[in-house]
């Protein structure tokens, strides 16, 4: 291989590592984000659940 092949080589190499990179990083924020829905979203619905019985008998 020549220079150049060696130096072209390094560069996708390079470039593959920061693909795998931004991926990996875009998946964490994937699962970041459906976290916090779940947990938003059990946490709206487990309030609902405890007070919603409770304001309506008290409504009464």
């Amino acid at each position: 291989m020549t220079e150049q092949d060696n130096r072209r080589a390094r560069e996708r190499e390079e470039i593959a590592a920061r693909v795998a990179s931004f991926k990996a990083t875009q998946e964490k924020f994937q699962r970041e984000r459906q976290d916090y829905y779940a947990t938003t979203l059990g946490n709206a619905w487990g309030g609902f659940a405890r007070t919603s019985p409770q304001a309506a008998r008290s409504a009464r």
